[in-house]
């Protein structure tokens, strides 16, 4: 772990080493902020972000330490990548507000797909993405919609920075067809927590036993601190989501998530808790080479996988399916009653863990988005 990796989240708060800001976007309310929450950080102001992309090229580290606070010009909204060559989907839609994230998960998918694109990025016109948002709502007004911002970035490592979630939550707590979900490692919850989301808004949780933590995300807060986080959110009305995603095999496995299934049935009543996803660790060919290069010698990869029909390494079926059953029958004895689902996962896997397939895909939304 490098100098300094855990250091930002204790004043909930991340620091970065530099800002740029594109030519045209200096007078936005995002860059104002940013201003303003870290006055000494230098700042200056480019005619292109490429130039910063050129600039880090290489060093991916780096790069999670510079921020660039420009436009997005093309579509925020897409589908969720989950429903694809054959796993279950849960017709979940992702709204980019941000790309790259602070904290350096050993397993992040973020450090291949983003190879060539890597500078940490805020985009500052969150109002478009709204604007296509209530576009699609309005449209299909007798349709739920279940939306989440933490596809391509941590949904709020850098608002404490950007004062994003103030944009954003007012705006889907006003609508009656669609639950909003924010979904994070960190603690960085001051400026949730005096928004009223009047039960449209979840905050998620990606959670694992202590061992992983220190094993696989360097840079992220222990799980007393996010679930500390998470009762502060519960206080101040807001329903939580948890994901154990991915599911680690590790030493003391059995030990580790029951310990940690029971600290979150300490810390969210059950009936504040939307949802548990769970999820197997997966990792393309690429990833698994990059992993390689950037952690050499990690725990991550002493397991043995095989290559599945998706083109990404799992662990065996049958340890998946073993960890599954147990983990879920530990949350369903602490959490009665709260939907447990798996993520991107085959519907052969589904049967075995909970004895029937999957629901459709926008059923299984459905349900999910009426928490």
């Amino acid at each position: 772990m490098t100098p300094g990796a855990r250091a930002w989240y204790t004043a909930r708060v991340f620091i970065p080493d530099a800002i740029t800001v594109e030519r045209g976007a200096e007078d936005a309310p995002m860059v104002r902020r940013c201003r303003e929450r870290a006055p000494g950080v230098p700042l200056t102001v480019v005619g292109d972000r490429r130039e910063v992309m050129r600039a880090l090229a290489g060093d991916f580290r780096a790069a999670k330490r510079h921020l660039v606070l420009a436009p997005r010009r093309g579509p925020f909204l897409e589908h969720c990548p989950g429903g694809t060559r054959g796993v279950a989907c849960c017709s979940y839609l992702v709204l980019n507000l941000a790309s790259n994230c602070p904290m350096d998960c050993q397993y992040c998918f973020l450090q291949e797909y983003l190879t060539h694109n890597a500078p940490l990025t805020a985009y500052v016109n969150p109002e478009a993405a709204l604007a296509e948002v209530a576009e699609i709502l309005d449209r299909h007004p007798d349709r739920m919609f279940r939306i989440g911002t933490g596809e391509l970035a941590d949904s709020l490592a850098l608002d404490p920075l950007t004062g994003l979630s103030r944009d954003i939550v007012p705006f889907f707590a006003a609508r009656s067809n669609v639950l909003l979900e924010l979904k994070t490692k960190t603690t960085a919850v001051d400026d949730l927590v005096g928004l009223d989301p009047r039960e449209r808004v979840v905050v998620s949780w990606t959670l694992g036993p202590p061992a992983t933590v220190a094993m696989a995300e360097e840079g992220a807060p222990p799980i007393a601190a996010r679930l500390a986080a998470a009762r502060r959110v519960v206080a101040a009305g807001y329903k939580i989501g948890v994901h154990l995603d991915p599911l680690i095999e590790h030493p003391g496995w059995e030990e580790g998530y029951r310990g940690l299934v029971a600290a979150i049935a300490d810390a969210v009543p059950v009936e504040r808790l939307a949802w548990v996803s769970m999820g197997g660790l997966r990792l393309t060919p690429g990833l698994r080479a990059t992993v390689r290069e950037r952690f050499p010698g990690t725990a991550l990869l002493a397991g043995e996988q095989v290559l599945m029909p998706d083109g990404k390494w799992r662990d065996f079926q049958p340890l998946r399916v073993r960890m599954y059953r147990r983990i879920r029958s530990w949350i369903e004895a602490a959490a009665p009653g709260v939907p447990v689902y798996l993520c991107m996962e085959t519907p052969e896997v589904w049967a075995k863990v909970f004895g029937t397939p999957p629901l459709p895909d926008r059923a299984l939304g459905a349900l999910l988005a009426a928490r």
